[in-house]
């Protein structure tokens, strides 16, 4: 049959060229939302890398620490009691009173390290796997990288597959907390052999709009949570040494067993002047 005088085809290369115009703005929304994901995905990758630096920091420096930072206010609690009761002036008793306060419990001192120690403020917390370093190793970075890029949730818009991979990033933070690398590489294994999503892309432009505006809300979240973690006291430390935390760690140690000898040399010193006075 013909097409009479006057009427296209539905395939001419007006009607094709006209469909072509009208998806071109839909396209160009699509790869907005996929750059915008994949901006996320990389902004959180940053946020959680730098959130488990801080968290191992706070660990570990209270693990390793601790203990010193206790010695040391005792030290200075026997040290001006010792004095006090020397010279016997209300000045030496209230500075004893005032040291000997240091070392009793206080109510929010745990808030520094953002919970990880004991109400005492001194018993270090008691944990079956603690970090081996603040900063997990090359290879567990990559692997993390790329365990996160490939099944970050945010990839996902059916429920129940953000389900699934929310799931399996939890997992994936775990190991990466502690530096694990041979789970990270049985996570990779186990995402390669299981099922892979479709991933199809929204057809509707108002779906793109509001996957956008999801999107943007997610990244102010976050922007939020960095911010914390930036103005947070550990953090504040870290930046003493941002390419070697680990090292910063090992220099406070070294600093602080200085100081307890010093303190427990003028302690002594104190015990025998007091002895050969009487």
């Amino acid at each position: 049959m013909t097409n009479s005088p006057g009427t296209e085809s539905a395939h001419s290369p007006r009607t094709e060229s006209a469909a072509a115009s009208s998806s071109e703005p839909q396209d160009r929304l699509a790869q907005a939302v996929r750059a915008a994901e994949q901006a996320l995905i990389e902004f959180e990758i940053a946020v959680e890398t730098f959130r488990v630096e801080v968290e191992n920091f706070s660990r570990l420096h209270h693990q390793r620490l601790g203990p010193m930072y206790a010695r040391l206010d005792e030290l200075d609690a026997l040290i001006a009691e010792a004095v006090a009761a020397k010279s016997g002036s209300r000045e030496d008793i209230q500075r004893a009173w005032e040291a000997r306060a240091l070392v009793m419990p206080m109510p929010g001192v745990e808030e520094l390290f953002e919970g990880l120690l004991g109400s005492d403020g001194v018993r270090p917390q008691e944990d079956p796997n603690p970090p081996r370093r603040v900063r997990p190793g090359k290879e567990a970075q990559r692997l993390y990288r790329e365990l996160v890029r490939k099944a970050h949730p945010d990839l996902a818009q059916d429920e129940a597959e953000v389900e699934r991979r929310s799931e399996f990033i939890a997992r994936v933070n775990e190991a990466y907390t502690y530096g694990d690398e041979q789970r990270l590489r049985e996570l990779a294994e186990e995402w390669e052999a299981g099922p892979v999503p479709a991933e199809g892309q929204p057809s509707e432009a108002e779906v793109l709009y509001a996957r956008l505006e999801w999107l943007a809300e997610r990244k102010e979240r976050l922007a939020a949570l960095a911010a914390d973690l930036e103005n947070s006291a550990i953090a504040q430390m870290m930046k003493l040494a941002p390419e070697d935390p680990d090292g910063l760690l090992n220099e406070i140690a070294e600093n602080l067993l200085n100081q307890v000898a010093n303190r427990e040399a003028r302690l002594a010193e104190l015990v025998r002047s007091s002895k050969g006075s009487e």
